[in-house]
Protein backbone atom coordinates (compact mmCIF):
# COMPACT_ATOMS: atom_id res chain seq x y z
CA UNK A 1 0.00 0.00 0.00
CA UNK A 2 1.29 3.47 -0.83
CA UNK A 3 2.49 5.61 2.10
CA UNK A 4 0.26 8.55 1.14
CA UNK A 5 -2.77 6.28 1.34
CA UNK A 6 -1.78 5.11 4.83
CA UNK A 7 -1.46 8.74 5.94
CA UNK A 8 -4.83 9.54 4.35
CA UNK A 9 -6.52 6.65 6.18
CA UNK A 10 -4.85 7.78 9.42
CA UNK A 11 -6.18 11.31 8.88
CA UNK A 12 -9.69 9.97 8.30
CA UNK A 13 -9.59 7.79 11.43
CA UNK A 14 -8.35 10.71 13.54
CA UNK A 15 -11.03 12.97 12.07
CA UNK A 16 -13.78 10.50 12.94
CA UNK A 17 -12.36 10.04 16.44
CA UNK A 18 -12.38 13.84 16.89
CA UNK A 19 -16.12 13.90 16.20
CA UNK A 20 -16.68 11.70 19.24
CA UNK A 21 -14.20 13.37 21.61
CA UNK A 22 -14.42 17.10 20.73
CA UNK A 23 -11.00 17.78 22.27
CA UNK A 24 -9.54 19.46 19.16
CA UNK A 25 -6.35 17.42 19.62
CA UNK A 26 -7.30 14.47 17.43
CA UNK A 27 -8.60 16.76 14.70
CA UNK A 28 -5.32 18.66 14.70
CA UNK A 29 -3.39 15.39 14.44
CA UNK A 30 -5.70 14.40 11.59
CA UNK A 31 -4.83 17.61 9.74
CA UNK A 32 -1.12 16.90 10.34
CA UNK A 33 -1.62 13.40 8.88
CA UNK A 34 -3.41 14.94 5.89
CA UNK A 35 -0.50 17.33 5.26
CA UNK A 36 1.88 14.40 5.59
CA UNK A 37 -0.20 12.45 3.05
CA UNK A 38 0.39 15.31 0.61
CA UNK A 39 4.11 15.24 1.36
CA UNK A 40 4.17 11.46 0.85
CA UNK A 41 2.35 11.85 -2.46
CA UNK A 42 5.13 14.20 -3.56
CA UNK A 43 7.64 11.42 -2.93
CA UNK A 44 9.23 12.29 0.43
CA UNK A 45 11.00 9.41 2.14
CA UNK A 46 9.49 7.77 5.23
CA UNK A 47 11.82 9.49 7.76
CA UNK A 48 11.02 12.90 6.24
CA UNK A 49 7.31 12.08 6.35
CA UNK A 50 7.56 11.53 10.10
CA UNK A 51 9.47 14.81 10.44
CA UNK A 52 6.71 16.63 8.52
CA UNK A 53 4.04 15.00 10.68
CA UNK A 54 5.89 15.86 13.90
CA UNK A 55 6.52 19.49 12.94
CA UNK A 56 2.97 20.15 11.72
CA UNK A 57 1.41 18.38 14.72
CA UNK A 58 3.62 20.19 17.24
CA UNK A 59 3.05 23.63 15.75
CA UNK A 60 -0.67 23.02 15.47
CA UNK A 61 -1.05 21.77 19.03
CA UNK A 62 0.95 24.72 20.38
CA UNK A 63 -0.67 27.48 18.34
CA UNK A 64 -4.02 26.30 16.93
CA UNK A 65 -5.41 24.12 19.73
CA UNK A 66 -5.67 26.89 22.39
CA UNK A 67 -7.72 28.99 19.97
CA UNK A 68 -9.91 26.03 19.02
CA UNK A 69 -10.54 25.08 22.65
CA UNK A 70 -11.61 28.64 23.47
CA UNK A 71 -14.00 28.65 20.52
CA UNK A 72 -15.48 25.26 21.47
CA UNK A 73 -15.96 26.21 25.12
CA UNK A 74 -17.75 29.49 24.41
CA UNK A 75 -18.91 31.90 27.08
CA UNK A 76 -20.56 30.61 30.23
CA UNK A 77 -24.32 30.29 29.75
CA UNK A 78 -25.37 30.94 33.35
CA UNK A 79 -24.16 33.40 35.93
CA UNK A 80 -23.50 32.20 39.47
CA UNK A 81 -22.82 33.79 42.83
CA UNK A 82 -22.63 37.56 42.96
CA UNK A 83 -22.52 37.75 39.15
CA UNK A 84 -26.13 36.52 39.13
CA UNK A 85 -27.21 39.48 41.29
CA UNK A 86 -26.14 42.10 38.76
CA UNK A 87 -29.23 43.20 36.86
CA UNK A 88 -31.64 42.07 39.60
CA UNK A 89 -34.17 44.39 41.16
CA UNK A 90 -33.95 45.29 44.84
CA UNK A 91 -35.87 47.38 47.35
CA UNK A 92 -34.16 49.97 49.53
CA UNK A 93 -34.53 49.38 53.27
CA UNK A 94 -32.93 52.65 54.30
CA UNK A 95 -31.86 55.79 52.52
CA UNK A 96 -29.12 54.98 50.01
CA UNK A 97 -26.43 57.57 49.30
CA UNK A 98 -22.93 57.47 47.91
CA UNK A 99 -21.70 56.68 51.45
CA UNK A 100 -24.14 54.12 52.89
CA UNK A 101 -27.50 52.41 52.72
CA UNK A 102 -29.24 49.02 52.86
CA UNK A 103 -31.16 47.07 50.20
CA UNK A 104 -32.92 43.71 50.03
CA UNK A 105 -31.91 41.61 47.02
CA UNK A 106 -33.78 38.33 46.62
CA UNK A 107 -34.47 38.00 50.35
CA UNK A 108 -30.97 38.96 51.49
CA UNK A 109 -29.97 42.25 53.04
CA UNK A 110 -26.96 44.00 51.49
CA UNK A 111 -25.07 47.20 52.13
CA UNK A 112 -25.62 49.55 49.25
CA UNK A 113 -24.26 52.67 47.60
CA UNK A 114 -25.69 54.81 44.81
CA UNK A 115 -24.28 53.98 41.42
CA UNK A 116 -24.56 57.68 40.61
CA UNK A 117 -22.91 59.43 43.56
CA UNK A 118 -25.03 62.58 43.16
CA UNK A 119 -28.31 60.83 44.05
CA UNK A 120 -30.09 60.03 47.29
CA UNK A 121 -32.56 57.14 47.07
CA UNK A 122 -35.34 57.10 49.72
CA UNK A 123 -36.41 53.94 51.59
CA UNK A 124 -38.94 51.70 49.82
CA UNK A 125 -37.70 52.56 46.32
CA UNK A 126 -37.29 49.83 43.71
CA UNK A 127 -33.74 49.88 42.35
CA UNK A 128 -31.64 47.93 39.86
CA UNK A 129 -28.38 46.32 40.97
CA UNK A 130 -25.71 47.70 38.64
CA UNK A 131 -22.58 46.22 40.23
CA UNK A 132 -21.43 44.20 43.23
CA UNK A 133 -18.12 45.00 44.87
CA UNK A 134 -17.28 42.84 47.85
CA UNK A 135 -20.38 42.97 50.05
CA UNK A 136 -21.68 46.26 48.66
CA UNK A 137 -24.31 46.56 45.95
CA UNK A 138 -24.19 49.63 43.73
CA UNK A 139 -27.76 50.46 42.80
CA UNK A 140 -29.63 52.86 40.54
CA UNK A 141 -33.30 53.85 40.97
CA UNK A 142 -35.71 52.23 38.55
CA UNK A 143 -37.53 54.78 36.40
Amino acid sequence: MDPWLIWLITAAVLGVAEIFTLTAALGILGVAALVTAGAAALGLSAPLQFVVFTVVATLSVLFVRPFAVRRLAGPPTERFGIDALVGQTARTLSEVTDLDGRVRIGGEEWTARCFDDTQVIPPGTTVDVMEISGTTAFVYPRE
